[in-house]
């Protein structure tokens, strides 16, 4: 998939249906970082949730432990919210999912390649810094 350079957040969310619409909740966060504003417009891109379906033969068995939200080569946009215990960068991702960013600092807004991917945590090489 081809991610556009003008993307400035990315996040999950359920679609809900309202009296005239349907509504798409954005995250406090990203109005907190200024990724996004209150009362612009935006272009919205709808992906579809990657679940596979069992076939007709397989019985639907649930997945004992999540899946990560991340994949090895996927690029994000994330915000350095910690530093760990070797110096790296801490941010989280959907459900609390961390991302190591080696070299960033606390409060930088960063755009990363995922370049590993763990159960409990990914780590991500910086590809621009100060978004």
């Amino acid at each position: 998939m081809e991610i556009s350079d003008k993307l400035l957040c990315l996040f999950s969310a359920e679609v809900e249906r309202s009296e005239d619409g349907y509504v798409i909740e954005v995250p406090q966060r990203e109005l907190d970082t200024g990724s996004v504003e209150a009362g612009d417009t935006y272009r919205v891109a709808l992906i579809e949730s990657e679940r596979e379906e069992p076939s007709e033969d397989e019985p639907e068995t649930p997945s004992s432990e999540p899946q990560p939200p991340v994949e090895a080569g996927e690029i994000r946009y994330v915000e350095i919210e910690d530093i760990g215990k070797q110096g790296d960068g801490i941010a989280r991702v959907e459900r609390g999912y961390v991302i190591i960013v080696p070299g960033a600092e606390i409060g930088e807004r960063v755009k990363v390649e995922v370049t590993e991917v763990k159960s409990n945590f990914a780590v991500g090489e910086i590809i621009e810094e100060d978004l």
